[in-house]
This record gives C-alpha cells, structure tokens and sequence, in this order.
C-alpha cells in the first residue's frame, strides 16, 4: 500500500483586527501535548500592535500515543535525546512547511510576511522549519525550546532574525540550551537575541508576551 501524505493541518484562526486584508501571517506552535487552542490567546495579546496580521495556531499532525492526556504532538518523544529531537523535527517539517506554503498562497503572501513563533516542541519546529524556508520569514520565536541539531547547522538556508526567550527555572527543557541554541546560531550567521527571564518555569508570561510582541513589530517593519 503506498504512503499516504498527511493532510495539511489546521488549529483556531484571528482574522486581522484592522478589518482588512492581511498583510503579515505569525503562525504559532504549540508543544508537546496541547493543541493549537492552547496558545491562540497569543496572537490575540498582539493583535493591537499587529493590526494587520491574521494569527493561526495548528494542531500538531499527530495525536498523542496515549489517550489519557489528549493533545498532540509534531514528533513522539520517547529518549528525549539530541539525536530523537533533531531525526523528529527534520521527518515533521515537510507537513509544517505544506500547510505554510497554503496558508500564505490562500492569503496572497510571501514568507517575508511571515513569523513563527513556538513554545517547547514548537520552539523546535520552528528552528527546523524557519531556518530552512526557501525564502527567509520575518521572524523566528521560540520560548522555552532547544534548537534541533545544533552541532549541525549546515543546511540552513536563511538568516531570519530569531528572539528566544526562556525561564531561568524552567525544569522541563533546561535553561543553557537557550544559551547553546544562541551560540549555535550565532556562529551560523543568524541574528539572534536571548532574554533569559528571572524565576520563570517552564511557560511563557507577561514579560516575554511583550517581548515578542515588540520583536515582531520591529522585524515586521523592517520588512515593509
């Protein structure tokens, strides 16, 4: 029987606040285990300073392997190791890339109208995926994640600025691979801030939802 491809995905969706047509798409993934419900107040915390961007948050392709839980996932996590993260966001990346192909033909886009943003396995989608577009996003934001494979960043093909953004408490995805993830980049030519937050777990909170809603509207503007 041939491999089916997986249908694109799909997750709760704001409309720009201004009434018009969209000239910005930010795209936001969430981790492992919740689904695109969980994070879509995001965008609505930045639709005032992005008035003209449409926000969708997808659901992760793949449920979780026990029912118990529920949510979703963009790769299983087993060994929770370098090499299960890097081989699980490169085999997931070619839905993720599909559904942002169709999402910016449909709105009539550009990826340098694009920014995605990710939390824990989405920070990690959205390194995997951002860094290699055939044309650079906007922007790239990742909150509390690690970069996928960052010992081997020779495939990157663009150069988005990035903003990460990480708790110093976090207990789930440890704080220095914010740092390691900034060091990789960096020395890949990648533009890259790092805001460590003092007593934050693993989360994001009111100081790092200002955060990167000022980078996008900065990284949005130098784009028009």
């Amino acid at each position: 029987m041939p491999l089916q491809t997986p249908p694109l995905l799909d997750g709760p969706r704001l409309a720009p606040a201004s009434g018009g047509p969209a000239r910005q798409l930010v795209v936001i993934l969430h981790g492992y285990g919740a689904d695109g419900v969980d994070l879509i107040d995001i965008g609505r915390a930045w639709q005032g300073q992005l008035p003209d961007a449409a926000f969708i948050a997808p659901n992760a392709p793949e449920p979780l392997p026990f029912e118990a839980f529920g949510g979703r996932q963009w790769f299983a996590l087993s060994e929770r190791s370098p090499a299960e993260f890097r081989i699980g966001a490169e085999a997931a990346q070619p839905c993720l890339d599909r559904f942002l192909d169709a999402e910016l033909e449909a709105l009539s886009l550009t990826d340098s109208a694009l920014a995605l943003v990710g939390f824990s396995q989405g920070a990690m989608m959205a390194f995997q995926c951002g860094l290699r577009r055939t044309a650079a996003p906007a922007a790239l934001v990742a909150y509390s994640g690690l970069l996928p494979g960052a010992d081997r960043l020779t495939d990157i093909r663009t150069q988005s600025p990035v903003l990460i953004v990480h708790g110093t408490d976090d207990d789930v995805v440890a704080c220095y691979h914010a740092e390691a993830a900034r060091k990789a980049l960096d020395e890949a030519g990648v533009s890259t801030t790092l805001q460590t937050l003092s007593g934050l777990g693993h989360g994001i909170d009111e100081r790092g939802m200002v955060l990167g809603g000022r980078f996008l509207e900065k990284a949005f503007s130098d784009r028009a």
